[in-house]
């Protein structure tokens, strides 16, 4: 639903980027934030469900302990999950005074990618790393990640250059140094998944001569570092807590006064 409401923003704001507007830039948005705080209530049921012991759900020690082991596992989609609740949420809706509704379309272009990396753990859940469908889906999933979020930074800088009529490669020197930094701060943990995203590829796709009689060892696409797979991973958690700490220095600069 993301990235149809991004297909739409982008064809609608092409001409001019940064003063074009379409309404459902700002609609999509208010009808997404409140699914990052569901999310993050819902993971941590199926958290509690997964490791609940008969007889102490009503124990406030142990609660505890359940909510503690599920921040740690889910760190970094927690992390996710606030920045996108508490700044970019207000940083889209209010700081940008109506402003970049192309940008906002792009990133939510991102999401194309997503249904095949969860299409690719329910595959994992169901122990079908060896059918034609996971290798399929791992090949969509490559193409569209490195597509809709690696290639898709450049191309805001390409299209940005366009409406100054400036070159790609000097695109970053006309911009503010904070909007460079919170570009890279994005594209870095998408550029890490994407590594592990090829790792786990090539292990998928390597073809190893096996004697008879040797059992053949599980080959799995979806590294644990994907975004949705539920193992926190510490280079993008920290890249988010440094991100965290740039959006909240841009809506300072934003405010009047």
């Amino acid at each position: 639903m993301a990235s149809s409401a991004g297909i739409i923003i982008v064809k609608s704001c092409r001409k001019h980027v940064m003063e074009d507007r379409h309404w459902l830039t700002n609609a999509y948005v208010l009808f997404a934030v409140p699914y990052f705080a569901y999310d993050i209530y819902a993971m941590y049921l199926c958290h509690w469900y997964k490791y609940r012991v008969k007889g102490h759900e009503l124990d406030a020690t142990y609660n505890r302990a359940i909510l503690k082991s599920y921040v740690r596992k889910e760190f970094l989609m927690v992390i996710h999950h606030s920045v996108m609740f508490a700044v970019c949420f207000p940083v889209s809706v209010f700081l940008r005074k109506g402003r970049g509704d192309f940008f906002v379309g792009c990133m939510f272009l991102a999401e194309v990618s997503t249904p095949f990396v969860c299409l690719g753990k329910v595959l994992i859940q169901y122990r079908q790393q060896h059918t034609l469908l996971h290798k399929v889906n791992g090949v969509m999933m490559l193409v569209t990640f490195f597509l809709c979020r690696i290639l898709l930074f450049p191309y805001m800088y390409w299209v940005y250059g366009q409406e100054l009529t400036l070159p790609l490669h000097r695109v970053p020197a006309a911009l503010p140094l904070h909007y460079n930094l919170a570009a890279l701060l994005l594209m870095a943990p998408q550029v890490y998944w994407f590594s592990l995203i090829c790792r786990g590829a090539f292990r998928l796709f390597r073809r190893r001569p096996r004697s008879r009689g040797t059992p053949s060892r599980r080959r799995v696409l979806l590294p644990a570092a994907v975004p949705g797979s539920g193992t926190p991973q510490r280079l993008p958690a920290i890249l988010l807590l440094l991100l965290l700490l740039l959006l909240l220095r841009l809506v300072q600069r934003a405010q009047p006064g």
